[in-house]
């Protein structure tokens, strides 16, 4: 089987809350510095010093924990490409908990690997038990995200730790691209040291609003991150990227603005969905999962048509009927609360 991630639909204009984009745009003093790239700048290989610098304060973690990269796409792909490097005739396979971020798989299959796909619970649980029965000597990468998209739903510490000593030859990779919103974060927990196979992704695209500009970071230990520095181009970066990911790290007080938008989006399309009688997850991201049943198509097709662009994970696994909401602006959250009622209201 291969795999591919298909790019949905990017409207030119409207409401996006198919994404999980940041609806409140990037911080103004983000604009400001993108105001200041000379012609030189743009002329020369970016310098990554002040980026690194402010990244690695910002996530708590020494320089040679931390490697950026262009998105946090890249950072998947060379991960699997490093992980899968070396395996020999036996081959190596690639662990995926589905429903997920398509280009873990994508790009695991990519780099070579077998994928192999190990489903949720029923209501979403996470399988700790099915994990590390797939778990073999050809296992290379596991894939674990954190929350998880897309149900915002948190891994256990627990869970995770285990997985890593249950599969010392293999990369684990963990996905916390939705970390700034739950809080919740490996990173600082000692009991990494125990651990040298486990890799944490993270990105700057959702919390602070620069998914344009392409920048994420991989934390690990040293000789893990070297593994993968070996496949990766040495400027990855665009000096755009280079520029406004300190201004953007630093800029705090937007950083808890849009924080606190996303948890009052939450809290009104919670209270919507309860008095629409529609099941829901509760998130620990910056999306909630609803379950709209045979209507989902109708909902995502009749929003859109109101300009609010939601997307139908219908067809991902364990997923029939349900439909991904970004919450960010409180605003945009009651523009589709609105929509909503009018589009469920016509459906009866």
């Amino acid at each position: 089987m291969t795999y591919l991630y298909e790019k949905a639909v990017n409207p030119a204009s409207g409401l996006r809350l198919h994404l999980n984009e940041n609806t409140g745009g990037c911080s103004p003093a983000v604009l400001e510095a993108l105001r200041g790239l000379t012609a030189e700048m743009i002329a020369f290989y970016p310098d990554y010093s002040d980026a690194i610098a402010a990244a690695g304060e910002r996530l708590g973690v020494p320089d040679a924990n931390l490697l950026l990269t262009n998105g946090l796409d890249e950072g998947i792909l060379a991960a699997s490409v490093a992980a899968v490097r070396g395996a020999g005739s036996r081959g190596a396979n690639a662990i995926v908990i589905v429903p997920a971020f398509e280009m873990q798989a994508a790009c695991a299959d990519a780099a070579g690997a077998r994928v192999l796909t190990v489903p949720l619970g029923t209501n979403f649980e996470f399988p700790l038990r099915e994990v590390r029965q797939a778990i073999d000597p050809a296992t290379r990468i596991i894939f674990i995200t954190t929350p998880h998209n897309p149900t915002g739903l948190l891994a256990s510490r627990e869970a995770i730790l285990e997985i890593a000593a249950s599969a010392p030859n293999a990369t684990v990779f963990v996905d916390e691209a939705y970390a700034d919103f739950s809080g919740v974060t490996l990173l600082g927990d000692p009991a990494l040291s125990l651990h040298p196979n486990i890799l944490v992704g993270r990105t700057f695209a959702k919390a602070y609003g620069i998914a344009a500009l392409r920048c994420g970071a991989l934390i690990g230990p040293a000789p893990l991150l070297a593994s993968i520095r070996k496949v990766l181009p040495p400027y990855s970066l665009n000096v755009a990227a280079a520029v406004a990911l300190p201004v953007a790290l630093r800029d705090r007080a937007y950083f808890d603005w849009y924080l606190d938008e996303v948890r009052e989006s939450k809290r009104l399309l919670y209270r919507f969905l309860d008095g629409a009688g529609v099941p829901y997850v509760r998130s620990e991201a910056n999306f909630v999962l609803a379950r709209f049943g045979g209507r989902s198509a109708r909902v995502c097709h009749d929003m859109a048509a109101r300009g609010i662009y939601l997307r139908d994970r219908s067809t991902s696994h364990g997923c029939d009927g349900c439909v991904r909401i970004t919450t960010g602006v409180a605003a945009h959250t009651e523009r589709c609360i609105e929509a909503l009622e009018e589009v469920l209201c016509a459906a009866r």
